[in-house]
Order: structure tokens, then C-alpha cells, then sequence
């Protein structure tokens, strides 16, 4: 199947893809596997997804891993081996290696640093989010009273 690289279809089969590729859990996934499902070769995904999106397939799901750690390092209840094991790596040294790395401080010191952050249990700390996330609110708050037709107004 050969489609243009920015039709709407590839465009949906490659995020897709993206979604299956942030599955921290199924460790027996492969590229080939996700490039069948998005009805492409491998090297014509790899190719493409990294056009889309910036990083091969591989680094993405690796940087999905470590996403997914930091997120269970701050909010405390796990160990650096539970956690290591519950994002897919089998090597305690290679995941902490790879986390100092990607985070630029150990996994146990960065859950010394979260942990210390964390003001409500079970909430993640608002330092440890990227600032577009902290102004989602305001911006929803700001569209919903547009969409009423009240008047929006800045408060400072």
C-alpha cells in the first residue's frame, strides 16, 4: 500500500501505533508486529513514524518506559527493582543506568526528590508537570464560558 506520508489515513495508523507503543506492559511486542498493524514494512514505519513524530519507534517506546517510572517513583509506593520490572526492563543496572540518563539523576534519587515534592498522597507534585499541562485547566475554564456566551475575563 503505498499512501502519500501526510494523508489522513497514515496519519491515523501511525498514531495508533503510537498508542500501542506507549504499552509499557507487553514487553513481547515488536516493531515488525506494530508495523503489519499499520499496514507498512518495517523500515517504510520506521521511516514514517519517525518523520511524524520525531524519534524511531524505539526511543519512543523507551522514553515512554521511563515516563511511565518516574510517574511510579513519585508517587512513592513502589520499589526501583518494582518499578524497573513493571515498565519492561529485566536489568535493575541497565533501567538505572538508562533512567540517570534520560532523568540526568538515579531512579532512587529522583524518589527521594518526588516523594519529598509530593504535598497530597497519591498526586503527583505540579513541578513534575510540563507547564502546558498546568495551564489546561484555565484554558478549558476559558472555552466553556465562551461556549455559554459569558464574558471571559484574565484574572490576575
Amino acid at each position: 500500500m503505498s499512501a502519500s506520508p501526510t494523508s489522513a489515513d497514515t496519519f491515523a495508523r501511525l498514531c495508533r501505533a503510537r498508542d500501542r507503543l506507549r504499552e509499557v506492559h507487553d514487553r513481547t511486542l515488536t516493531i515488525d508486529e506494530v508495523a503489519r498493524d499499520a499496514s507498512m514494512s518495517p523500515f517504510q514505519f520506521i521511516r514514517r513514524f519517525t518523520a511524524f513524530f520525531g524519534d524511531t519507534p524505539h526511543q519512543f517506546r523507551i522514553q515512554a518506559r521511563v515516563d511511565r517510572a518516574r510517574e511510579l517513583l513519585a508517587l512513592g509506593g513502589h520499589s526501583v527493582t518494582d518499578v524497573c520490572m513493571e515498565v519492561g526492563f529485566s536489568s535493575l543496572g541497565s533501567f538505572s543506568d538508562l533512567f540517570a540518563r534520560r532523568v540526568g539523576m538515579p531512579p532512587s534519587a529522583y524518589r527521594r526528590h518526588a516523594c519529598a515534592m509530593v504535598t497530597v498522597p497519591g498526586m503527583l507534585p505540579t513541578t513534575l508537570f510540563p507547564g502546558c499541562l498546568l495551564l489546561m485547566p484555565a484554558a478549558f475554564a476559558i472555552l466553556e464560558k465562551q461556549a455559554a456566551g459569558a464574558p471571559v475575563t484574565l484574572d490576575a
